[in-house]
């Protein structure tokens, strides 16, 4: 290693233990805090966020980087860690520190506002605070892309080396799919829900983490909690934490989430040690995230494999489903119906619900929606693609904590990752074809090692189109996902 290089470890390594810092902060905010806490915290993530800022942001942080740079190290981390920190170091350089400090100290104080808004269904009560989050987020927006497309900015943050009009190819693709597949199901007379009654807590609580058990994540270097929404928290291979989110009538919410946000567990403990500590000691992009947490979540979890092994375990859970065998279990969770809450939208429109949020971020940034107009547009865009309207903002345009955090241009990464889920199942069974059988008979151990070594291993060393190139052959392409679609729903 040599003396330049091992001085810019010793910064990444600095930076990178500050963002855990943000992100238990984080964590706790939303698991653990008590309600009157949010002023505090709201200082404490300013502090964090002006400290991340300048440890990466300044010219003596520069220095040493071209010092690296010059240096010339030959190993393939090195240069990824490199180059990571060439791209971080020009984006925090552009944006002055008063305003990531304002960012992170607003998004703490918005967080709150938004969960008690959200839960008397208020949005007149969170649109100040969304009008500044949006205010904020586009003055960064202005110092880091002061020309072209500002919504690059937001995106570069989850998808680094994808601009906004791959993203939209990619999501118009992904709707002109679906769309008409939607439409065509939505259309037929749906079967009534087999299922009714009450759910008891405890028991989906022990059914969540038997399921995460099984599909491997190592829950003595992680933990499943109870959130307002659902996330998954990465402080380090060893401290990985989900949370989920019960509803006593909804026999299949959390045991979904927990799936869901497992997938993304697994890939954090999956990445290589020899990253931990780093800022390459994560996941790559956040498409490549939510590739994993939806491989899990559909792909497996909604598999005829997957109920002929946990038909008993529901059985034995809740008596009111003994007279439901695996395949009628496989019909309940693949139900199709236009629903207003994202996650918990079935397989098939979830991507609408997903495209209607991308097209909403860009008319507001591009001005052609104010914030005060948002319930509206989002009411109509509901109807259009989904033919209904929310009765109340928390179940439409409140149902989402991912503006209220300023997480503007997440969204198409979920619909992204939708399409390199099944790019990555097809790689995976034309490698190890055991894979199907597997799930059958608890978790799927080669479907898990298939992704460590191709995925999981290489932490954040290249972008998400790298990765998918050198797993599966080829570029994002949402060919495979949408034939497993029109597979799955379009002869049911």
């Amino acid at each position: 290693m040599t003396p330049a290089y091992r001085a810019l470890l010793e910064r990444l390594r600095s930076f990178s233990a500050l963002t855990k810092a943000e992100g238990l902060l984080s964590w706790d905010h939303a698991v653990m805090m008590p309600p009157a806490g949010g002023a505090s915290r709201a200082e404490a993530c300013a502090a964090v966020g002006a400290a991340m800022h300048a440890v990466i942001a300044g010219a003596d942080f520069g220095r040493i980087l071209d010092a690296a740079e010059a240096e010339k190290p030959a190993g393939a981390t090195e240069g990824a860690m490199i180059r990571w920190a060439r791209r971080e170091f020009e984006r925090r350089r552009r944006v002055p520190a008063a305003l990531v400090e304002e960012l992170a100290r607003h998004a703490a104080l918005s967080h709150g506002i938004w969960v008690e808004a959200r839960a008397k269904s208020d949005f007149a009560a969170f649109r100040p605070a969304l009008e500044k989050m949006f205010e904020l987020k586009r003055r960064q927006a202005e110092a880091l892309a002061p020309s072209g497309d500002l919504y690059d900015a937001w995106l570069q943050e989850f998808e680094p080396g994808m601009t906004t009009g791959e993203a939209a190819a990619l999501l118009t693709a992904i709707r002109d799919g679906l769309a008409p597949l939607a439409k065509s199901v939505l259309a037929r007379r749906p079967d009534a829900p087999a299922l009714t009654g009450l759910f008891p807590v405890d028991a989906q609580k022990r059914l969540g983490e038997l399921a995460v058990r099984e599909m491997g994540f190592d829950l003595s270097r992680g933990r499943l909690d109870t959130a307002a929404h659902p996330f998954c928290c990465f402080l380090g291979r060893g401290d990985v934490r989900l949370t989920t989110r019960y509803h006593e009538e909804l026999p299949f919410s959390s045991l979904y989430s927990c799936l869901h946000e497992a997938g993304h567990g697994l890939y954090e403990q999956g990445v290589s040690p020899e990253l931990d500590g780093t800022p390459l000691g994560t996941g790559a992009t956040m498409a490549m995230h939510e590739s994993q947490s939806r491989l899990w979540e559909n792909v497996v979890g909604r598999s005829r494999s997957f109920w002929k092994r946990w038909t008993p375990r529901y059985h034995e859970a809740f008596p009111q489903t003994r007279a439901l065998g695996p395949e009628d279990f496989y019909r309940e969770v693949n139900r199709v119906s236009a629903s207003f809450i994202r996650v918990e939208a079935d397989e098939l429109t979830y991507g609408l619900h997903v495209i209607l949020r991308f097209e909403l971020e860009r008319d507001l940034l591009a001005g052609r929606l104010r914030a005060a107009d948002l319930p509206e547009a989002w009411n109509a865009k509901m109807k259009a693609s989904l033919g209904i309207v929310p009765p109340d903002d928390a179940r439409g345009v409140l149902q989402d904590v991912h503006w209220a955090e300023g997480l503007i241009g997440y969204f198409p990464t979920y619909a992204i990752g939708n399409a390199i889920s099944l790019q990555l199942w097809e790689a995976a069974l034309k490698a190890r074809p055991a894979i199907a059988g597997e799930i059958e008979h608890g978790g799927a151990p080669s479907l898990l090692s298939w992704l460590v070594e191709n995925v999981h291993s290489r932490g954040r060393t290249g972008t998400a189109r790298e990765i998918v190139t050198a797993a599966t052959g080829g570029p994002i392409d949402p060919a495979p996902y949408l034939r497993y679609m029109q597979g799955k729903y379009g002869a049911s």
